[in-house]
């Protein structure tokens, strides 16, 4: 939405909410958005326990959709002029509302996607099954495999997104693309939430030894629940890459640069620093996970040791010292990948000017989307391989269920897959975004630096050719009185 609004600022119209309405039309849109994802939460019913509960979520998601990009066609009608232009590039009001029907169908696409590569019963889970057959390094090579398959359809799908909405209307396209696909976020967020409530229900069933029919039903829940946070994972992570492409052209006309040369050197470094970034950011997270997972081993072990009768369920165990390790960690964990995103573009920024960091933020912007969407099917392929062995799965003719030799290779899996899936996947999305925005806020102090240097550099370069150029000894120290009082004045 941010984006969208520095790029419609861009745009003069005359309209009748005072040239505002390139402005206001993604609040407008998203505004909406989120009464369509009430609405689409009505078609999420489930008739009875056999019913097919990725189906009702799934209607529910389309329905949004669909209503949104039904509502978009008269919105557009309403605020926009016939005609708009954005830096010598101009387009229709139709033109808009194909871009925002753009953003809707990457989004849709992303989702299918996602849930191919994710779901339970699909090829690429399966394969991740059978693998586990062989010992757990298995399990981890066919995971890891899965993860970087699932990116080629979404990259060729964000790139087909990107051109044909620039087609549509220029950058300003991109942006509106980017803010339709977010317009249904509420329901995005309810699907990807839905996940995590049903992993908690079912650990308070097992936790409460509630009967082993309630279980069942939780586990269901939580199998779909592993997908539908994979998806909602890869549309926020869809969506951080058109956003990242409307405030990378925000950031462009605020600083002041007209392009950005690859061939300098300069810039070459400031792309590969950008795309080393989220693998060092992935790294600091995930070895965060390692480190608050060792403490909370550590207390666990303790308190067996010096609790009698947990057990036997004849002690209480200290609940609150785990919660504790974990939130304190969190937050003690996450200072240095905070500070290298706010830090970095600050630093390139005004060390190296405008357009070195530009390639830094493309970098970022190619790196994270990938890492994003690997590391987020990856790992909700490998928790829903573990799960399907609770159901109980076939490998060469043979049934395996829990506790056989190739669920306990899934799990080893599964406990690779969930820093992956529920730290460093996820947080793509948010580098990205960040380090854009925080680009975007320095640009007009940058842009500002760069042309006094400019300015500074042709002056020595006048200075030097009048030394050239006059022979007599007098004239040089009157034209350097002269040029010094220019430069001072």
């Amino acid at each position: 939405i941010l984006a969208t609004m520095v790029l419609g600022q861009e745009i003069t119209v005359t309209d009748k909410f005072g040239g505002m309405s390139p402005i206001l039309l993604p609040m407008v849109i998203c505004g909406l958005g989120i009464l369509f994802s009430i609405i689409g939460t009505w078609f999420v019913t489930i008739k009875d326990e056999k019913s097919n509960v990725q189906n009702a979520l799934n209607l529910g998601n389309w329905s949004s959709i669909v209503i949104t990009a039904i509502a978009s066609f008269f919105i557009v009608k309403w605020m926009l002029p016939e005609t708009l232009s954005l830096r010598g590039y101009a387009f229709s009001s139709i033109n808009v509302f194909y871009a925002i029907i753009v953003g809707l169908v990457v989004g849709t696409i992303m989702s299918i996607v996602t849930e191919y590569f994710t779901a339970m019963g699909k090829g690429p889970v399966n394969s991740i099954i059978q693998q586990s057959s062989t010992g757990h390094a298995t399990n981890i090579i066919a995971g890891l495999s899965v993860g970087m398959k699932s990116t080629v359809i979404p990259i060729l799908v964000l790139a087909g997104g990107i051109m044909a909405s620039y087609h549509f209307a220029g950058l300003y396209g991109v942006a509106i693309a980017a803010a339709g696909m977010m317009a249904t976020t509420a329901m995005q967020l309810a699907i990807d939430a839905f996940g995590p409530i049903a992993d908690n229900a079912g650990g308070i069933a097992e936790m409460s030894q509630l009967p082993p029919e309630v279980r069942e039903r939780t586990d269901n829940l939580d199998a779909v629940g592993n997908t539908t946070a994979a998806t909602g994972k890869g549309f926020a992570i869809a969506s951080a890459a058109l956003t990242s492409l409307a405030l990378f052209a925000a950031f462009v006309g605020i600083a002041g640069i007209t392009a950005i040369d690859i061939y300098k050197a300069p810039v070459l470094a400031g792309l590969f620093v950008g795309g080393m970034i989220p693998f060092i950011f992935s790294a600091l997270c995930i070895q965060a996970v390692g480190k608050a997972a060792m403490d909370m081993v550590q207390e666990v072990r303790r308190q067996f040791r010096e609790i009698p009768g947990i057990m036997e369920y004849k002690a209480k165990p200290e609940y609150e010292k785990c919660v504790a390790i974990s939130t304190k960690a969190s937050i003690r964990e996450m200072m240095m990948p905070g500070a290298i995103a706010l830090i970095t573009p600050i630093i390139i920024g005004f060390t190296f000017g405008p357009e070195v960091l530009g390639g830094l933020l493309a970098g970022v912007t190619v790196t994270g989307v990938l890492m994003g969407i690997f590391q987020s099917n990856a790992g909700g392929a490998w928790d829903n391989a573990k799960k399907s062995f609770e159901q109980g799965v076939m490998i060469n003719g043979e049934m395996f269920y829990k506790k056989s030799e190739p669920h306990k290779a899934s799990v080893t899996g599964d406990t690779v897959g969930d820093p992956f899936k529920d730290t460093s996947g996820p947080s793509m999305n948010i580098l990205i975004k960040l380090m854009s925005i925080v680009s975007l806020v320095i640009a007009p102090y940058i842009a500002v630096k760069a042309v006094t240097n400019e300015h500074k550099q042709e002056i020595r370069k006048e200075i030097r050719i009048q030394q050239k150029t006059d022979g007599s000894g007098n004239t040089i120290i009157d034209t350097l009185t002269n040029t010094t009082d220019t430069l001072t004045h």
